[in-house]
């Protein structure tokens, strides 16, 4: 792996993770710091981006980083701060649009694959898993690269951040999240797999574990 930290500021360089199969890059946009993620499958060179958020100039550069524009964007959930800059990206690039089922109809653009819990994608050579993440909103996803050669990567968006789980509005949406969490990430997958937020700096699941019990009871 390269010297990768996530640690990015809006108006400062894009870094990037160099995987064996698979290279992240990873950009902040916007005045809420929302994070872009770049994948490209090294091996053909296929291009997903995962959030358009915002600042379309800024993105396209980042769409076009290591190879041809990307032929995918995927949206983790609809709220407007994620989705800001799809609608040009998608044209730019002329991509599809990728998002989970029950947000898509939200999204400003027309959605070419809607995702659930347990789907599968690919990119190039690779295989990506969906894991359906519902209480921030009702299609929320996050998207896992199980890397053969190390450690799984999860890109989570307003899911799961370090220090807890995302803002959950109606009775019973933080309930739901914060069980599908631990069911279908902390139960799943292992202490070293690295996952990346909508939102802020990284984390894995190992540093945030001890803190399931904790987050449950303050019930945020």
């Amino acid at each position: 792996m390269s010297e990768y930290t996530g640690e990015v500021a809006v108006g400062g360089p894009w870094d990037v993770r160099n995987l064996p199969g698979l290279t992240i890059a990873k950009l902040a946009v916007g005045e809420m710091n929302n994070n872009a993620y770049l994948l490209r499958c090294t091996s053909t060179g296929e291009g997903m981006l995962i959030d358009a958020a915002s600042e379309p100039e800024r993105l396209r550069e980042l769409t076009r980083l290591g190879g041809p524009p990307v032929s995918a964007v995927l949206t983790t959930h609809w709220h407007p701060d994620h989705t800001g800059a799809l609608e040009a990206v998608i044209t730019d690039a002329g991509a599809a649009s990728f998002a989970g089922y029950q947000d898509a109809e939200h999204l400003p653009v027309a959605v070419d694959e809607r995702l659930v819990h347990g789907d599968t994608i690919t990119l190039g050579d690779l295989s990506l898993e969906i894991i359906g993440l519902r209480g921030h909103t009702a299609g929320s996803i996050a998207v896992l690269y199980r890397d053969p050669e190390g450690t799984p990567h999860l890109f989570t968006g307003d899911s799961l951040f370090p220090g807890g789980v995302g803002k959950t509005w109606e009775p019973g949406d933080f309930e739901q999240l914060i069980a599908d969490v631990d069911e279908r990430i902390f139960a799943e997958l292992p202490d070293e797999t690295w996952f990346y937020p909508g939102h802020g700096f990284d984390s894995t699941l190992g540093a945030e574990r001890p803190h399931l019990d904790e987050w449950r009871a303050r019930g945020w």
